[in-house]
């Protein structure tokens, strides 16, 4: 089984989106934050470093656990109407009671660099020009390093969110990909997987997909970011089980995280008219 890192891929993107920046006006990454969950804050200082390392200006909105949703709203309306912000991200989790998708529309499309606008999933829908969500754009661009034909084939995706499963389908028909989404109603969900040439698993949920759930030779992409007891990473599928009937598979962690955060830098370049 062939193992799909991320590293070097993620490694050439944030270095092209380097160059650029180092060409032109200084861009600026606008995050906001209104949690008190480790892991997510963990996250938001991965992509500040990653930033920096590029280049690219990094502002942080934390606004607390307590934050309201009109708080929230008109600090994501602020950033998107600062001239010297480029890129503006809403991280989840949000407060109890807040939703993120209502939240997401008060950022202006053209800074919508995690695609979480419904405009922007709207656009992407209709084959128009849009910012996608960066961990689905991750996907596609594993999968385009790796040489992974994707017109004609078999592709099934597990989990049907608008931040990876839904956006996903979409770029994977646009590719030609003949294209299934399972989700949590799914029958026989085996069944269904095990047909797949290309399967991605982003539902959630660590160890869902088991050797029964794949195809021989199969790629598989492993989205799945569950924290475990040790305060380490584990995938939705579980690895060692499958290693004997994917022909292909990401690692968690290692896989796709690296490129999601190196496509954030190159969306925000690319907002900032530099790519």
């Amino acid at each position: 089984m062939k193992t799909l890192t991320g590293k070097e891929l993620a490694a050439a993107i944030r270095a092209e989106a380097a160059a650029r920046v180092a060409a032109g006006p200084q861009p600026k990454l606008a995050v906001v934050v209104a949690t008190a969950d480790e892991a997510s804050l963990w996250y938001v200082r991965s992509i500040a470093k990653a930033a920096a390392g590029v280049g690219i200006a990094f502002e942080l909105a934390d606004l607390g656990p307590e934050a309201t949703a009109t708080g929230i709203r008109e600090t994501l309306e602020r950033l998107s109407a600062d001239p010297d912000v480029h890129g503006v991200m809403l991280q989840t989790p949000l407060p109890p009671g807040v939703s993120a998708q209502e939240l997401a529309a008060a950022i202006d499309p053209a800074k919508d660099v995690d695609g979480a606008n419904p405009l922007s999933l709207g656009r992407l829908a209709a084959g128009l020009p849009a910012f996608a969500p960066a961990t689905a754009a991750a996907v596609l661009a594993l999968l385009d390093h790796y040489g992974v034909e994707l017109a004609g084939r078999r592709a099934v995706v597990v989990g049907r969110s608008t931040v990876v499963g839904k956006p996903l389908a979409h770029l994977l028909l646009d590719r030609n990909a003949t294209v299934t989404v399972c989700h949590s109603r799914t029958r026989d969900l085996p069944a269904v997987t095990s047909t797949a040439e290309v399967l991605v698993a982003a539902v959630g949920r660590a160890g869902l997909i088991g050797a029964e759930h794949v195809a021989p030779g199969a790629v598989v992409i492993d989205v799945g970011t569950n924290p475990t007891d040790d305060g380490g990473l584990a995938g939705d599928v579980a690895s060692a089980a499958v290693a004997d009937r994917a022909g292909a598979l990401t690692p968690v962690p290692g896989g796709v995280g690296p490129v999601t955060t190196a496509l954030l830098l190159r969306h925000t370049a690319q907002s900032a008219g530099l790519m």
